[in-house]
């Protein structure tokens, strides 16, 4: 089948200027993309006044957790009605792959974050997801996984038979064509790994020309992983851990959302992005990517250390406890630039639903509590497992700068949940970049080219990420005057995304859904 996109603005996706043209997909690939395109075709849509580009990419995604699910569709279509036709997943050291089909341990893939079904090999996830994806994915090997599947959250060193295990999954999914790996050295077990353990993953990482994306320690000036130092905050030795495997094995790596949590870690945006472009002056290709919005979804633990978390709940109610937990947390505070009134409760269970939308200082004013002890019941009320929007990772102002700057591509980093309020990023995140861009006058060509040709090139996709004759038919069309998006509705649909094309098929037909299973697993070739 033919079908014609005629006479819209082409914004080819490598960052030059848009010309005029149309665009000539047949089946599943661009057949032309030109000025002037006559030609027959079974389906004719006219642009006119629209900006054509290719699929958005999302460089930062976590659905492969969602891959294959029962009524998946759900997961999916929020990101495809903001124009996004591929996801970079397994992101953070997560991936629902990498794991023997008998490992004791396979119930505690996802750290506690997502729930894997059917875990086992990269191959294996391939043929349980087949026919079934609504966009492409790009899937990243996660290191967190592996070290789960082998010792669960044990806080020990890999020995050198460990190492070899993991190695040998690594090389099972690289092998097979993933795209590279992932840590989360802020989650477990990735933060329980040494340097040799560390080195050894990125660098079998490296022998296949793989993309390794770090989740640091510390996105913010202090945090939990490190001691407590002042000689530099802690969000600048994370990126100097990232650095230093960089150093050591030369991996390609992307710093996985660059963020600046609390008001204190503003001041190191500066010098992180110095350090960023030394070391690509220096040869090392090292890149990051960000988000549109200026909080992201946490759980309500956070705040909690791992000492408190251990106790019963008969020691949690001691005096002396509660007394020591509010001085560290209200230092943590200090330290961090945040307070009760910027996290926003998304979830506590289906029975406190009156919390959902609330900041836990707003909970506490209504109870007429203080709240630090608002702030402990929501945690009891939920079981730890409470859900909250923790603000203050951005001000506009960094969020512009990184929208500015070469190094960075774009990203999400959200999931739809079951129930509770919804992370605004995983329906407005794109949309949400452009029209920052129109307001503020940054090129749109320059912003395509980060959501784009400059995110497939980063992570080696082919034949995508830019309109071209032969390219996978991979397109979003839209009419940018139109884009808005509500950012206080979390879950609101952006208007202005017109047409989407995965694949050749069209799930979004002028802002109408047609969702059809065309996505696919791709593979570094």
């Amino acid at each position: 089948m033919k079908i014609l996109l005629k006479n819209g603005m082409i914004y080819d996706g490598n960052g030059g200027k848009p010309y005029s043209g149309s665009i000539l997909i047949e089946d599943e690939k661009i057949l032309d993309a030109a000025q002037n395109i006559n030609a027959a075709a079974d389906k004719i849509i006219d642009c006119s006044g629209l900006c054509i580009a290719p699929g958005f990419i999302d460089a930062h995604s976590h659905n492969d957790f969602f891959a294959g699910r029962e009524n998946s569709e759900k997961y999916f279509t929020p990101f495809l009605r903001q124009g996004i036709t591929t996801q970079i997943t397994g992101n953070c050291g997560f991936a629902p792959f990498g794991v023997d089909k008998d490992s004791p341990h396979r119930d505690a893939i996802g750290g506690g974050l997502f729930t894997a079904d059917n875990t086992g090999s990269f191959a294996e996830f391939i043929k349980n997801t087949e026919g079934k994806l609504y966009l492409n994915i790009a899937p990243l090997v996660g290191h967190g996984s592996i070290r789960t599947g082998i010792t669960r959250f044990e806080s020990v060193s890999f020995n050198k038979e460990q190492i070899e295990k993991m190695i040998y999954h690594v090389d099972e999914a690289m092998g097979n064509g993933a795209f590279g790996g992932s840590f989360g050295f802020m989650y477990e077990p990735g933060m329980y790994s040494k340097k040799d353990e560390v080195f050894a993953f990125a660098r079998r990482i490296a022998k296949y020309d793989g993309i390794l994306t770090v989740h640091p320690r510390a996105c913010s000036k202090f945090a939990l992983g490190y001691p407590l130092l002042f000689s530099k905050p802690h969000i600048e030795l994370g990126l100097d851990e990232a650095a230093e495997i960089v150093k050591q094995t030369g991996v390609r790596t992307e710093y996985s959302h660059l963020i600046f949590v609390g008001e204190s870690s503003w001041s190191s945006c500066k010098p992180m992005l110095k350090k960023f472009h030394k070391l690509n002056e220096q040869g090392y290709s090292f890149g990051y990517d960000n988000y549109s919005f200026s909080y992201g979804a946490s759980i309500i633990t956070v705040f909690l250390p791992a000492w408190y978390m251990a106790l019963t709940a008969e020691e949690r109610s001691k005096p002396s406890v509660r007394l020591k937990l509010k001085i560290l947390i209200n230092i943590t505070k200090k330290l961090l630039g945040l307070d009760f009134c910027d996290f926003t409760i998304a979830y506590i269970s289906d029975e406190h639903k009156q919390y959902e939308g609330k900041t836990i200082a707003q909970c506490a004013e209504e109870e007429g509590i203080p709240s630090f002890d608002m702030y402990l019941k929501l945690v009891d009320l939920s079981n730890g497992k409470g859900r909250i929007l923790a603000g203050k990772y951005y001000n506009e102002k960094i969020i512009l700068t990184l929208m500015k700057d070469e190094l960075s591509v774009f990203m999400t980093d959200a999931w739809v949940e079951d129930s509770g309020v919804q992370n605004g990023a995983a329906f407005q995140s794109f949309p949400y970049f452009l029209t920052r861009a129109r307001e503020n006058k940054i090129p749109l060509e320059t912003v395509i080219h980060k959501m784009t040709g400059k995110t497939a090139q980063r992570f080696k996709i082919k034949n995508r990420g830019v309109l071209a004759a032969g390219n996978y038919a991979d397109i979003t069309v839209f009419d940018y005057d139109s884009i808005s998006v509500k950012p206080d509705i979390p879950d609101f649909t952006p208007e202005g995304i017109r047409y989407v094309f995965v694949n050749g098929t069209m799930p979004l037909d002028n802002g109408s859904q047609n969702l059809l299973t065309s996505g696919k697993i791709l593979f570094k070739g």
